[in-house]
């Protein structure tokens, strides 16, 4: 994850925040902070691929990639939203979604992130393809 958010990234000090004080970081505030779950959605999301959950279908470009990690981290958002006790200001789940996509962004447009990604699972993927190729079959006659 380092090479993605170093810890002093706000991104990774919002997923610190969140984990670390997760039974009060939601009453700090009389609404909850849209820029804190935006962060730690983020890297959730980034976290989530890199461990290869939930991935079914491999992504084959950078659009797929973006696409997949944004459902990721939208994912995270109603996560952290429906344990939250306090509420989103009007708008906020808007403004909470374009920051996480932002940041989305913002990573896979740095160095070659976007390329490593991509990569990471394809040698995975490919290997399983080729298994699946070789298997033995068996024909079966219909009368």
């Amino acid at each position: 994850m380092d090479r993605f958010f170093a810890p002093h990234t706000p991104e990774a000090q919002a997923h610190t925040h969140l984990t670390e004080n997760w039974f009060t970081w939601d009453t700090e505030h009389p609404s909850i902070d849209e820029t804190l779950i935006a962060g730690c959605a983020t890297y959730e999301a980034f976290q989530r691929y890199l461990a290869g959950n939930d991935l079914y279908l491999m992504p084959s470009s950078r659009r797929d990639l973006e696409k997949v990690l944004k459902r990721y981290a939208y994912d995270a958002i109603h996560n952290t939203i429906a344990k939250a006790r306090s509420t989103l200001e009007r708008g906020g789940y808007s403004r909470t979604c374009h920051l996480a996509d932002t940041s989305i962004i913002k990573v896979l447009d740095e160095n070659d992130n976007a390329a490593i990604l991509l990569d990471l699972h394809r040698s995975c993927m490919e290997s399983v393809a080729a298994g699946v190729g070789t298997t033995p079959t068996r024909s079966i006659r219909i009368k």
